[in-house]
């Protein structure tokens, strides 16, 4: 269970990392105004929150391992949002990633 609830928590994390960054970028870079800006900086203070809800205490392995979550993540949003294609490097790198994520976060260890 608790495996579980940190994957959910990188995914809202992510969602609110991503989501906040590509709608200041829309702000700005699409001409989209101020609205869109503001609510990317919201986006991005709900990210620093969720990720402190997870249930190891070690904020480096969390960061560590969340910046695997971002890469791949940012590509699926792309993909998404965007109409990016990812080439097979973007997803091998991608996959790589992810494969990190788990040996930081879920491996045992011990005490």
């Amino acid at each position: 269970m608790t495996v579980l609830r940190s994957i959910v928590l990188f995914g809202l994390a992510a969602v609110a990392e991503i989501g906040g960054a590509w709608l200041i970028w829309q702000g700005v870079r699409e001409h989209r105004g101020w609205g869109w800006m503001g609510a990317g900086v919201v986006a991005l203070g709900v990210y620093g929150f969720v990720a402190t809800l997870q249930p190891d205490a070690n904020f480096g392995r969390i960061l560590a391992a969340y910046g695997g979550v971002f890469v791949a993540g940012s590509l699926a949003w792309g993909m998404a949002m965007d109409g990016f294609r990812p080439d097979r490097w973007d997803v091998i790198g991608a996959v790589v990633c992810l494969v990190g994520v788990t040996l930081i976060m879920y491996m045992p260890r011990s005490t």
